[in-house]
């Protein structure tokens, strides 16, 4: 069971749900579309742009809705089942493209980084593709899965370093 910090992310027309849980990136070796958007959100744009260079140069890609950023809410809950607050806002791009064989991609990201939304918006239509969909895994899915995982690797190691052990000796009376 996870009892992390939720974070919703909501628009009028646009909601997101991210969860920052122990279990969030699973080692399922074929993930489904949402893992996958949910991944390339969090991608750095070398991570997108190289591999869409490299694999796909030229692809037909038309925007149906060009990167716009926004401001969206970010709501809490304290624990798993604490009321909803409204945590604060941030900023967020979003943008959506159809390839040249009609399949659809929805990409956003935090932050004005409409190039990455634009580049995860690509992806999510080329993992649609049967004929594509395994290399979008390989060569750009499963990076950006192993990067986030030596990240929180790394952060672990970073708190572990300052945990402090407390303990209660008991005290007995002398004899």
């Amino acid at each position: 069971m996870c009892h992390g910090f939720v974070i919703k992310l909501c628009e009028t027309s646009f909601i997101i749900k991210a969860k920052r849980c122990a279990n969030m990136l699973s080692q399922v070796s074929r993930p489904d579309r949402q893992a996958i958007i949910g991944l390339l959100a969090r991608a750095e744009a070398v991570e997108l742009s190289a591999p869409l260079e490299r694999r796909w140069p030229g692809l037909a890609v038309r925007d149906l809705r060009k990167p716009e950023s926004g401001l969206v809410m970010l709501r809490g809950r304290i624990g798993a089942d604490g009321a909803p607050f409204n945590f604060g806002e941030t900023t967020m791009t979003r943008a959506v493209v159809e390839l040249g064989t009609g399949e659809r991609g929805y990409g956003q990201t935090l932050g004005r980084k409409p190039g990455i939304a634009r580049m995860a918006a690509i992806f999510d239509a080329l993992a649609q593709r049967e004929r594509d969909r395994d290399r979008v895994i390989e060569d750009v899915v499963q990076p950006i899965r192993k990067r986030i995982a030596a990240e929180k690797a790394r952060l672990g190691a970073q708190t572990a370093a300052t945990k402090v052990d407390f303990f209660t000796l008991l005290r007995g009376e002398a004899d």
